[in-house]
């Protein structure tokens, strides 16, 4: 891969987006939590038991919903990059040489003693080049969020209770 592309993927790393949809769902999931808890206080108000001759609802009984809030939410990212490159070029060069001598008895050669005289050499070139580019990016994240219970808040119950009262 091309270094210029790697960094550009890396540049596109989507935080900006990825920060925008943690506080989104964080808001939809606390919406969500309260809107459930809301009508868990309905239910405990609309529910009657007797006790002797009473009739009560769970809500003037003391049982109460709880409500749930997003206290803390982090992300995380972590991005990798690397980038190598290597070069290597090297060879050889060898020479051989050889000679050979052979003694003739026909006194018929050119220089009269009938000696031949073979020469031989030979020369190997050897090279080799090499050149290496890899790259890389890695990237890794994480969310997390911290959810404490809380009790329902007073003026809600009073309004209930309230409600309740003058329905009865």
């Amino acid at each position: 891969m091309e270094t210029p592309k790697v960094i550009q993927q890396i540049t596109n790393a989507p935080l900006p987006m990825m920060l925008e949809k943690l506080g989104t769902s964080i808001a939809n999931a606390q919406s969500a939590l309260d809107a459930n808890s809301i009508r868990l206080a309905n239910e405990l108000a609309t529910v009657k038991i007797n006790v002797g001759d009473d009739e009560f609802n769970l809500l003037s009984l003391g049982f109460a919903p709880t409500f749930y809030a997003f206290t803390e939410a982090s992300l995380e990212m972590k991005m990798e990059f690397s980038m190598a490159e290597s070069e290597s070029y090297g060879g050889s060069l060898a020479f051989n040489y050889g000679k050979s001598e052979t003694k003739n008895d026909n006194s018929g050669g050119k220089d009269g003693n009938g000696n031949t005289s073979t020469q031989m050499f030979g020369v190997s070139v050897s090279a080799h080049y090499a050149r290496k580019f890899s790259a890389s990016a890695e990237g890794s994240s994480s969310i997390a969020a911290k959810i404490v219970s809380l009790p329902a808040p007073d003026i809600y119950l009073e309004i209930l209770k309230s409600t309740l009262d003058k329905d009865e």
